[in-house]
């Protein structure tokens, strides 16, 4: 078992690496493709560097580097992801950080449409699955997914809504700044791009198990789910058809982990009936795998 262990390590290592390179470098292409094309304000960070920097540019003839804004203003969100979420995880973070804004400023400007509708949809799309990417391998690109997932570690919510709404009203500012027909834009772009991480974003979702099984099996169904992490809740019933005593088994789960799981509960009891509900709001405690 020791010997597996650095090898395990290791591979964990190297996909979270090879996921924030990748993910890294599809942001900086799709900032200098899809959002420079449409002169989008892209939300997060990344918009709000790419204002400072217009800013500069518009009214102070100076142009910034985006690298070095994009640097210091996650100074902050990092150092509190450091005491919230862990060392490792921010870390990691800080790399993609620092990936996206070099890569950002080496990629070329690419013009792959000047339709800023389809700028809109795709740029949004292709943002939010970058971001996916880094946040399937737990890490996250920085700035204000730090303070989502700090947020969602701490007080168990769902940040991503707060998150919107704080781009909506960066995108306000520049509107007055610049036009607000693009900053109307960049609001769809955000939207695009935030419904693609609800989606895609493996621990924004919870599924709800109503498992109903014998008495004998009941043992089995729970050790299905305590092997996940997760707990569950008994209640004593009788079924209607054949008359008999039953146990309902309810527990939450993440949504990454019901299928399986009921894959093996069938396998613990074969005559199980299970049910698979999606669950829109959880408040109280629930198990999350730890980021770091």
């Amino acid at each position: 078992m020791r010997s597996l262990q650095p090898k395990n390590t290791k591979l964990e290592a190297s996909t979270r690496i090879g996921a924030i390179v990748l993910s890294s470098l599809i942001i900086a292409v799709n900032l200098k493709s899809f959002v420079q094309a449409g002169d989008l304000f892209p939300g997060g960070f990344s918009g709000l560097t790419r204002l400072i920097t217009r800013t500069a540019l518009e009214y102070g003839g100076a142009e910034l580097s985006f690298g070095l804004i994009n640097l210091l203003l996650n100074i902050i969100p990092a150092a509190i992801s450091f005491v919230a979420v862990g060392k490792r995880f921010t870390l990691y973070s800080c790399l993609s950080v620092v990936l996206v804004s070099v890569f950002t400023d080496l990629v070329p400007p690419i013009a792959i449409t000047e339709d800023v509708l389809l700028v809109c949809v795709f740029g949004g799309i292709i943002n939010g699955f970058a971001i996916s990417l880094c946040l399937r391998a737990r890490v996250t690109t920085g700035g204000t997914d730090f303070i989502a997932i700090a947020l969602s570690e701490k007080k168990n919510v769902d940040a991503w809504g707060c998150i919107l709404a704080a781009n909506v009203v960066m995108l306000m500012v520049a509107g007055l700044m610049f036009g607000w027909e693009k900053a109307l834009y960049s609001i769809l772009f955000q939207y695009a791009s935030t419904q693609v991480i609800r989606v895609l974003d493996p621990d924004s979702r919870r599924s709800t198990l109503l498992i109903v099984t014998g008495r004998e099996s009941a043992g089995g169904v729970c050790a299905v789910i305590q092997d996940t992490n997760h707990s569950a809740t008994l209640v004593e019933g009788v079924g209607l058809y054949n008359g008999e005593p039953c146990v309902m088994v309810y527990s939450v789960v993440e949504s990454s982990q019901a299928r399986s799981i009921g894959r093996k509960v069938r396998q613990a009891d074969p005559n199980a009936f299970v049910n698979i509900l999606p669950t829109q709001r959880l408040v109280g405690n629930f198990y999350r795998k730890p980021r770091d």
